[in-house]
């Protein structure tokens, strides 16, 4: 840790041009594979600050990396800046109240997301040059975590074999490092083939295909009373097949994001889905095909990692918010309910508080196997030792993918939130690059845990990158 008020200072001089960054991607919101502006913008910060910039990375238009450094370890810092379709919603706004209506919103976070770890990746090619260091430092600019897995096209594409380390974090309503845990996903189209006819002249030649999405529909539902407490399977129609009842319709698809708690039981899932499917054909009598678009494997923590993340934080303290800070928060937090409240306390196992605003620094390791969602972060998790903190950047109680997550996102709270994880992941790197011991340890728990659980890409060879899901 003595090295760390250094680190700090430097992400300290460092911050007002990245607030700007974060400030500048959230209002240009942009779908899984289209962030054509955010990773321009991302790619133009990477050069400015002296980074070797390298764009397309696994030929993802919208993924870019930059590099700085000689020799030494890898440390891989991932960022991300994509955003949600249907957030649409005006800065400080305490009312839905959207830039565009049906238009896109930041309702995760991550233009503050990207703007921090590129910030602490700046931090850290300073500190290795200041200092004549041995080391490499590289930011990766991820596309597409909600849904479009770039993450796991990238290590498909061997982009992380020479890394040491991976470092990230999440914007959120509390400040950690908390139990290592999501779910494997995978995200699978299903299209049905049917006859169009003439709705009411001759219905019995047609054969409807949305009938096959339908009845798809109805057998998920029951499989759920029969799957594990802690998978989830969520479905969005994609195509009903037209807009004319008068047709019947020969052509429907729908989306499944089908999660469970590791790999194994996710793909003996996704088979009982596909069997769904087919039984939905054979009642309806049309045709199915199925597609696999993304897949994401579950987050596998690194306990040395952790634990060098969690005295960083520690050290540093909260946020630091202010009486502005709160009372900007109270005008969201009146929008929850209690339900919304009690359930941000416990997805991080924490006793709830009265208070718009968290300062604290919630124990290691906090947090339960449910009430959690999945990331792409993941499948870098099982390929290279990885740690992932969160902090506090806007009202407790807000709901990930809200409006109101995007109304508070160019706030000073999230500013100071950003602040402070792109200090813990400065930190952290710099820790890994001065103290061999970490570095050791870290490898050594994470071969010990891939010796006893071995490891197949849920982006297998055949699954092309869809590039044009957010075209739906």
């Amino acid at each position: 840790m003595q090295n760390s008020p250094e680190i700090w200072r430097l992400v300290d001089a460092k911050a007002p041009a990245f607030f700007a960054l974060s400030d500048r991607v959230w209002g240009m919101p942009e779908l899984n594979y289209q962030e054509r502006r955010s990773a321009a913008e991302h790619a133009g910060m990477l050069a400015e600050q002296g980074f070797r910039v390298e764009h397309g990375v696994a030929d993802l238009p919208t993924a870019v990396m930059g590099e700085a450094g000689e020799g030494g370890p890898v440390i891989a810092i991932l960022g991300e800046y994509d955003a949600l379709p249907g957030l649409s919603q005006q800065e400080g706004v305490a009312t839905p109240t959207p830039v565009e209506p049906g238009g896109n919103g930041h309702g995760c976070g991550h233009n503050m997301l990207g703007s921090a770890s590129l910030l602490a990746a700046s931090a850290v090619k300073d500190y290795l040059a200041a200092h004549g260091l041995p080391g490499r430092v590289r930011y990766y600019g991820c596309p597409a975590e909600e849904g479009g897995s770039s993450k796991g096209f990238m290590v498909r594409a061997g982009v992380f074999d020479d890394v040491d380390v991976a470092i990230c974090w999440h914007p959120a309503a509390f400040t950690g490092v908390n139990r290592a845990f999501s779910l494997a996903c995978v995200e699978i189209e299903f299209t049905f083939h049917g006859r169009a006819s003439h709705a009411a002249a001759a219905p019995h030649l047609g054969r409807s295909a949305l009938d096959a999405v339908e009845l798809m529909s109805v057998g998920v539902n029951y499989m759920r009373e029969h799957m594990p407490s802690t998978a989830r399977v969520h479905y969005a129609v994609i195509d009903a097949g037209g807009i004319a009842p008068n047709v019947v319709q020969a052509r429907a698809t729908v989306r499944h994001l089908i999660r469970a708690q590791n790999l194994a039981e996710m793909w003996a899932l996704v088979e009982r889905v596909k069997t769904i499917a087919e039984g939905a054909a054979l009642m309806s009598e049309t045709r199915m095909t199925w597609v696999q678009l993304s897949g994401d494997a579950n987050l596998v923590g690194n306990r040395p990692l952790e634990e060098a993340m969690h005295a960083q934080l520690e050290s540093l303290g909260g946020p630091g918010f202010d009486a502005a800070d709160r009372a900007f928060a109270a005008r969201f937090q009146a929008t929850f309910d209690a339900q919304d409240i009690a359930a941000s306390y416990a997805r991080f196992g924490l006793a709830p508080k009265d208070e718009p605003l968290s300062e604290d620094v919630y124990p290691l390791g906090s947090g339960t196997d449910t009430s959690v969602g999945s990331t792409d972060v993941g499948t870098v998790s099982w390929v290279v030792p990885t740690v992932q903190c969160r902090t506090a950047c806007y009202a407790v109680g807000t709901p990930g993918h809200s409006w109101q997550l995007v109304a508070q996102g160019r706030a000073p709270a999230a500013h100071k939130g950003l602040l402070l994880a792109a200090k813990a992941m400065g930190g952290v790197a710099v820790d890994v690059l001065t103290r061999p011991d970490l570095l050791a340890d870290a490898k050594a728990a994470f071969a010990t845990f891939r010796a006893e659980n071995p490891f197949a890409n849920p982006i297998t060879d055949d699954v092309q990158p869809p590039l044009e899901m957010a075209a739906h």
